[in-house]
């Protein structure tokens, strides 16, 4: 496996592992990232794992970049472990079109596609969350159908709902918090994706997490707002070995 080294200004290393982005590299960088979190290396504060990279902080008081790429370059050379692994697949609740979903015609225009046909294949994948970043807890998602790859609008909106789902080229994603944005929005989920107040995360999701989306009614969608106010209502998840 090829990889490289880059100083991320003075306390970062980036472990820069190819320009491949698939479900195999993102198990090599999960299972690093395993690596990692086991070694507990002295002086390295958080890791942030993306596409076809890690991103290492660390406190330079504690080690060097130089003693750091060592530490990594030792990992990395361990034997990578692809044996089957524990994922949790979310099932998320998504109403589609109207006032949620301002793009929704948009993208069945540019794919010469009913609005149904739409709504069919955006629920077909099971996506793979390759990352989070853009926002707190944004999921970049794998897996759109070819029929969906839509461009993003040639005018961002300076204001995108969260909850709000979109599609940008091949990739699909649920803005968490409130933000600009330049996908198109097909829809929404009621699910809360952050809150600082979560018990053990403040994110629903984490990396090599798999989500699979459902359509819901516009009452359906304003009975789970409440019951997430109550704090009454849970995204359904599974686990299942790999």
């Amino acid at each position: 496996m090829e990889y490289s080294f880059k100083a991320v200004g003075d306390n970062a290393l980036k472990l820069l592992l190819g320009g491949e982005v698939s479900e195999r590299m993102n198990k090599t960088i999960r299972s690093i990232c395993k690596k990692l979190s086991v070694a507990s290396i002295l002086g390295v504060v958080e890791w942030v794992p993306a596409y076809n990279s890690i991103t290492i902080y660390y406190q330079p008081i504690c080690i060097s970049f130089q003693r750091l790429k060592q530490k990594v370059n030792q990992l990395i050379n361990e034997p990578i472990e692809h044996d089957d692994v524990t994922v949790r697949i979310f099932h998320v609740p998504v109403v589609y079109g109207d006032k949620y979903g301002p793009d929704l015609q948009r993208v069945a225009n540019f794919n010469h596609l009913s609005i149904e046909k739409v709504k069919f294949y955006h629920q077909q994948p099971e996506y793979l969350i390759y990352m989070l970043g853009f926002l707190p807890g944004f999921p970049y998602l794998g897996g759109l159908h070819d029929q969906l790859v839509t461009p993003r609008l040639d005018i961002p909106r300076p204001y995108v709902e969260a909850g709000s789902v979109g599609i940008a080229s091949r990739q699909t994603g649920i803005y968490p918090v409130q933000s600009p944005g330049g996908w198109n929005i097909i829809g929404k989920t009621p699910v809360k994706l952050f809150h600082p107040d979560f018990q053990q995360n403040a994110f629903l999701f984490e990396a090599g997490d798999r989500i699979k989306f459902f359509s819901i009614s516009h009452q359906e969608y304003d009975d789970i707002v409440e019951k997430m106010k109550q704090g009454s209502y849970e995204v359904f998840s599974k686990e299942v070995r790999r």
